[in-house]
């Protein structure tokens, strides 16, 4: 059984990589992710349902627009595949667990931030407040449904004490910290929160971690000066994704200490 919940949750990462593309794509030059329908950047022709199918469209056309002939990105399906991949992951760390769906929400808002701060230096609110939204729903679900309300209580508090920790150090320095990292930092310290504080340190020193030592080899290699602003959420999505799948295993040294 847990392999189709793999298989399925699979299969449903395809189809949400697909929308995380427009959403991708749209919501930094402030456009409807709804409408119009998606068509090709270069000639405008609109995209037909059969080459609308996650990552065999993409193979099938080779990769270029069916009228024009214009290259499309690899990245689409990328996005597609890494979405596919996550949810399978989740499904098979979390199995037959209530809190699935928020940590489902939470992997796919990731992945779209993640990629538009990468381009864009942003993290739009537009995808970070119903992302925080949904994961609370979804949480309070999971707390009802399974009488796990001590959960909730730390998640809660977590999200709290993250916000207000992020909230300082913009408050030092704006240059350092966006107000974008402070606004994601409570759906962090929440998702996180569900599983343990150990969870939400581990999260956090995993993120500056990457972020130093990716940091420092762009700095030694001259390709970011230290001037330059680095995509934080970036490393603060891997430092989560880090914690939520290797959370157990980096923990274990630690298993006497209550979270």
């Amino acid at each position: 059984m847990l392999g189709l919940l793999i298989v399925y949750c699979a299969l449903f990462g395809l189809v949400v990589g697909s929308f995380l593309n427009v959403v991708i794509y749209r919501v930094p030059r402030k456009e409807s992710v709804v409408s119009p329908r998606s068509a090709c950047p270069n000639c405008g022709e609109p995209i037909a349902s059969k080459d609308n199918v996650p990552i065999f469209s993409w193979l099938l056309l080779r990769g270029r627009c069916r009228k024009c002939r214009v290259p499309i990105s690899v990245r689409y399906p990328l996005i597609e595949a890494a979405t596919a991949g996550l949810f399978a992951g989740l499904a098979a760390r979390t199995g037959f667990s209530w809190s699935l769906p928020a940590f489902l929400v939470l992997a796919a808002g990731l992945l779209a931030l993640a990629c538009i701060d990468v381009e864009h230096l942003l993290l739009p609110k537009r995808i970070v407040y119903p992302v925080l939204g949904l994961v609370t729903l979804l949480l309070v679900v999971a707390a009802a449904a399974t009488h796990h309300w001590h959960d909730l209580l730390v998640a809660g508090i977590c999200a709290v004490a993250w916000f207000a920790i992020f909230f300082a150090l913009n408050a030092i320095s704006p240059r350092l910290l966006g107000f974008g990292d402070v606004r994601l930092a409570p759906v962090l310290g929440l998702a996180l929160g569900w599983l343990g504080v150990r969870y939400v340190l581990l999260g956090f020193f995993a993120a500056n971690l990457i972020g130093a030592v990716v940091g420092l080899t762009l700095i030694a290699t001259n390709r970011m000066s230290r001037q330059q602003q680095i995509p934080y959420g970036v490393f603060l999505a891997l430092g989560t994704l880090l914690a939520i799948f290797a959370g157990p295993e980096l923990l274990r040294p630690f298993q006497n200490l209550r979270g």
